[in-house]
């Protein structure tokens, strides 16, 4: 099916890895000419530049020049900007919230909320200039259903979706399309890297990383045993936990993230 992307100029933040990365690939794989940002260039883009018109670019999106650099990298190989994805996020396990102090707070906002600011901000002008485009925030269902060891993360990305209507608001007459997206949880390096939050939810429940993965994070997210996933490839089936009985292992309440 085709999708209407021939050719058009994608930027995406956060696209070494995990989503971003297969969002890169999926573009791409629709005849899209990608700038794909992040702190490292990584294998996954080195492999998907070598295939598809995909350009990665190396830089610190958390420092404050670093998305409108992004942006302008866009304009500099490609004449313009028709789809900006503010993927780029990040997260830290914390103790709850009296752990939390202000580092960690400006922090969590500088990543998950500023970043999509400075982005947005660069590339409207450009999208405007050139009759419309479309800008896509990546939130998360912990926007509306948070969790204690998640607090920073989920306000800074709280304020991000109530950020998109904002500007879907402004700049929806005037031809750009602002939409959010808020995925559960995707069986990312976000999750499963050394010291990522299964880590940290394995510590707290007192089981295996193992188990946190499995069976934790999903039931504390509501998300159904077996439907845990990884992003899908292009054009490739997806890769999931198979189904099984559902556990009887229950979340503590010190993260549960029951509404």
């Amino acid at each position: 099916m085709d999708m209407g992307l021939g050719d058009k100029v994608v930027v995406i933040t956060g696209a070494s890895k995990g989503i971003g990365l297969a969002m890169a690939e999926a573009f791409a794989a629709e005849g899209a000419r990608v700038i794909a940002g992040s702190r490292t260039k990584g294998e996954g883009l080195a492999g998907l530049s070598r295939d598809y018109p995909v350009v990665p670019v190396a830089l610190d999106l958390s420092a404050p020049e670093g998305p409108a650099e992004l942006v302008g990298r866009a304009v500099e190989e490609f004449g313009g900007v028709d789809v900006l994805v503010n993927n780029v996020g990040a997260i830290t396990p914390r103790g709850g919230f009296l752990s939390v102090g202000d580092e960690d707070w400006r922090w969590a906002i500088e990543m998950n909320l500023m970043t999509a600011v400075r982005a947005s901000r660069a590339a409207l002008p450009v999208m405007l200039e050139g009759g419309g485009g479309a800008i896509v925030n990546v939130s998360t269902v912990l926007a509306r259903q948070p969790a204690p060891p998640m607090v920073d993360y989920s306000a800074a990305k709280a304020a991000l979706s109530n950020l998109t209507k904002t500007l879907a608001e402004e700049f929806g007459p005037r031809g750009v399309r602002v939409t959010a997206v808020s995925p559960g949880p995707v069986r990312t390096p976000l999750w499963t890297d050394e010291g990522a939050m299964a880590d940290a939810m394995a510590a707290m429940a007192g089981i295996s990383k193992e188990e946190a993965i499995e069976k934790g994070i999903p039931q504390s997210m509501n998300v159904t045993p077996g439907a845990w996933g990884r992003p899908l490839r292009s054009r490739r089936s997806s890769s999931s936990s198979p189904p099984g009985t559902p556990p009887t292992w229950r979340v503590p309440s010190t993260w549960s993230t029951a509404a």
